[in-house]
């Protein structure tokens, strides 16, 4: 009886060193990261003005600048916070409230986290962006740098 034949991608994983512990399709593990990704979130954001806006499949939405006159643009279902050199990747379902508290002058802002464990931590924003969502009335776009406050419900 001979060896199984690998073929294709298994094949080019294997010349590349990469090496393969499971020949199961690649489509199972994608396929669990998109249903995760696709969960909608819906919260209260009060910006630093007090005005509350409650809005639906809330993203933390930042445009990474590729060259002058290109960008690629990211829509997240976490928070990027930094804490020390280190940054941390905080999931909305995990966040019960994040308070922002402005930066000194050209940093980011400071968020406390409130996880839906209890549990808070105070870090910087890792990266700048914005909250977006839709309200009743259209998109929503609140820069993170004018916020006060987001519950997640």
């Amino acid at each position: 009886m001979s060896a199984p034949r690998i073929t294709g991608l298994y094949q080019w994983m294997v010349i590349a060193g990469l090496g393969i512990l499971s020949v199961a399709p690649l489509t199972h593990a994608v396929g669990a990261e998109t249903k995760s990704a696709e969960k909608s979130f819906q919260a209260t954001v009060t910006d630093n003005e007090g005005k509350d806006h409650d809005i639906k499949n809330v993203i933390f939405y930042w445009e990474e600048k590729i060259s002058e006159t290109a960008f690629v643009p990211h829509e997240l279902r976490y928070l990027p916070v930094k804490s020390g050199s280190a940054t941390v990747n905080v999931k909305f379902d995990a966040i019960k409230q994040v308070d922002f508290k402005p930066g000194a002058e050209k940093t980011l802002p400071v968020v406390s986290i409130t996880l839906t464990s209890g549990k808070s931590k105070e870090f910087s924003l890792g990266i700048p962006g914005s909250i977006k969502g839709q309200d009743e009335f259209g998109e929503v776009d609140l820069p993170a740098a004018g916020l006060k406050r987001m519950v997640i419900k």
